[in-house]
């Protein structure tokens, strides 16, 4: 049973944010094509530290500090920053090649491999089971 119907008429909401956060980073002044290797590095580090404030601000945003009785949940902020790892996460996929298509592939295979892991009880790690992601 198909609970959302329309879903056919509307663009594939994955592809459409790989397109909207490619505009905002070339309206910023990145332009992941083509990039060096050395222009990749950069870059990913740049998405990397970005994601960690970004984390840092998601983290701020429940009551972590269990000695402070002043704290309570903001949701609303915790979302935005859900948000924002998403542009970054996003920005970091485009910058290492990957198109919306290969994020999808490549999950769908690592999430085989995980519940492959589970299956067998996880006990050891086998750094040969992604090589094929």
């Amino acid at each position: 049973m198909d609970l959302h119907p329309k879903a056919m008429d509307q663009p594939d909401q994955l592809r459409e944010l790989f397109r909207m956060q490619k505009a905002l980073n070339e309206r910023i002044g990145v332009h992941t094509d083509g990039m060096s290797d050395e222009q990749k590095t950069e870059w990913v580090l740049n998405y990397c530290r970005a994601m960690g404030q970004e984390m840092a601000e998601l983290t701020d945003s429940v009551p972590w500090k269990w000695w402070a009785k002043y704290q309570k949940l903001d949701e609303q902020n915790a979302r935005v920053e859900v948000v924002d790892l998403f542009h970054f996460l996003i920005s970091l996929a485009q910058v290492l090649g990957m198109s919306a298509d290969d994020v999808f592939e490549a999950y769908v295979k690592k999430n085989e491999v995980n519940f492959q892991r589970q299956d067998s009880g996880y006990t050891e790690k086998d750094h040969d089971d992604s090589k094929h992601i």
